[in-house]
C-alpha cells in the first residue's frame, strides 16, 4: 500500500538538506573520537608529524603502560567510583523529591521557593565565601567537600519538576489519599516507580559530571591518596609536559632526548583521555533510551 502522501520538490530539498546536515554533524563528531584512540596506541612520531590522521599507525601501548604503571591511577579510579555513586545519590536524594514537592498544585508556597531557586542561578557567593563556609564546615580534604555544595542544580529540578507535573496526573496523587496513603508513602511507592525516565535522566547528568569534576577537588582536597581521577590524570600530564618542556641549552644528543620525552607526553596526553572518558561512553549506551525519553518530556511544558 503506497503513502497518499506525495512529497514535493521542497520537500525532497529539505531531506536532502537535513541528510547532509546530519552527515556532516556526524563526521565532526566521529572524526575527534577515532582520532584520539588512534593516536593513543601509535607511534607518537608519525603522530606528531602527521602521517597517522585517521587510522592507527606504528602500534604501541606504551602510553597506557606508562599511565597504569602509576599507581596513583588506581587511587584515583577508586576515589572517584565512590565519590560518582555517593555523589549522584545525593544529588538525586535532593534534587527528586525537591522537584515533586514543588510541581503539587497544594503546595502553597511553590512559587516563592521556585523563585528564591532561580535567584542562585544568576547569583552566586563566590569561591572565597564559599570556601570559607565550607571550612567553617569542617569539611576541607574530606569528599563532603565534594558533594555537598553540589548537591542539587536548579536547572535539574526545574527539569524533573516538568516531568512530575506533564507526567503524573493529579487523579493519582487524590486517589493515594482516599487511600491513606501518606505523601512520602505516595513518592516513594508510586511517583518514584512511574518516574524512571527522568530518574536515570538525573542519575547520568549527577554521574557525569561527578566523574569529570576536579576544581571541586583540587581547592577542597589536600591529600594526594584522596584525589580522584580526573585530578589525578591531570597532574601526570602536567608532569609529563614539565619533564617535556624542562632543559635550557643543550647539544645534540639532550635536544634528541627531550624531543623524544615532548612525543612520549603526547602519547600519554592521548592515552590520559582514553582512560578517563572510556567509563562514561560505555555505560551511556545503556542509559540512552531512558535519556532521549526523559529528556522529551521532561521539556514539553516551562
Amino acid at each position: 500500500m503506497t503513502s497518499a502522501v506525495k512529497e514535493s520538490k521542497r520537500d525532497r530539498i529539505f531531506l536532502f538538506c537535513n541528510y547532509v546536515y546530519v552527515f556532516l554533524a556526524f563526521l565532526i563528531v566521529f572524526y575527534p573520537l577515532v582520532y584520539m584512540v588512534s593516536a593513543s596506541i601509535s607511534d607518537p612520531k608519525l603522530v606528531s608529524s602527521g602521517e597517522m590522521w585517521l587510522l592507527p599507525k606504528g602500534i604501541t601501548f606504551e602510553g597506557y603502560e606508562r599511565v597504569f604503571q602509576d599507581a596513583s591511577i588506581w587511587t584515583g579510579y577508586g576515589n572517584t567510583i565512590l565519590y560518582t555513586v555517593v555523589g549522584t545519590a545525593v544529588n538525586l536524594f535532593v534534587t527528586l523529591p525537591a522537584a515533586y514537592a514543588l510541581s503539587r498544585k497544594d503546595f502553597v508556597f511553590r512559587n516563592f521557593f521556585m523563585a528564591m531557586f532561580m535567584v542562585t542561578m544568576f547569583f552566586s557567593g563566590g569561591l572565597v565565601p564559599t570556601y570559607l563556609l565550607v571550612k567553617e564546615l569542617g569539611m576541607v580534604n574530606t569528599m563532603w567537600a565534594i558533594i555537598l555544595p553540589s548537591a542539587a542544580t536548579i536547572y535539574n529540578i526545574i527539569v524533573s519538576r516538568t516531568f512530575f507535573q506533564s507526567s503524573i496526573p493529579n487523579e493519582l496523587q487524590e486517589a493515594s489519599q482516599i487511600d491513606g496513603c501518606t505523601n512520602t508513602g505516595l513518592f516513594i511507592k508510586i511517583i518514584l516507580p512511574l518516574s524512571m525516565p527522568i530518574v536515570a535522566v538525573m542519575a547520568l547528568f549527577y554521574g557525569v559530571g561527578n566523574w569529570n569534576s576536579y576544581f571541586s577537588a583540587l581547592i577542597y582536597l589536600n591529600d594526594a591518596d584522596k584525589y580522584p581521577l580526573q585530578l589525578v590524570l591531570r597532574q601526570i600530564l602536567v608532569l609529563q609536559q614539565m619533564a617535556a618542556q624542562g632543559g635550557g641549552m643543550m647539544d645534540a644528543a639532550s635536544a634528541s632526548a627531550l624531543n623524544n620525552k615532548a612525543e612520549i607526553a603526547a602519547l600519554v596526553k592521548y592515552a590520559v583521555i582514553i582512560v578517563a572518558s572510556a567509563p562514561v561512553i560505555a555505560i551511556y549506551p545503556f542509559l540512552q533510551r531512558y535519556f532521549v525519553q526523559g529528556v522529551m518530556i521532561g521539556s514539553v511544558k516551562g
